[in-house]
């Protein structure tokens, strides 16, 4: 057990690797945490275009047309209830022949 500790030990390279994978996953946490302002949340006009998988500038003839309600300050913004409810609005069940 007196061994010394060496970057190319295994063990200090399978921990090392640990280390790594569990910063990859905080980052991916961080990254994707959206802090709720009053109980909602708010998407960018990117992420509403990747979930309805439109173009931001279809998403622009939306706005414009008064079909999606948005938010203008320094950069637009949707509330996620908005969208669930335009979308929920949309929704033409399946009918049998």
């Amino acid at each position: 057990m007196n061994e010394l500790i060496m970057p190319h030990n295994v063990g200090v390279k399978n921990a090392v690797e640990n280390m790594e994978e569990v910063l990859a996953l905080y980052k991916n946490v961080i990254g994707c945490y959206r802090p709720l302002l009053d109980g909602e949340r708010y998407l960018t006009d990117r992420e509403v275009a990747q979930i309805l998988k439109v173009s931001r500038r279809t998403l622009q003839e939306y706005r414009n047309d008064g079909m999606l309600p948005y938010i203008l300050g320094g950069k637009v913004l949707y509330r996620e209830s908005d969208l669930e409810r335009v979308l929920e609005s949309c929704y033409h069940p399946a009918y049998k022949r």
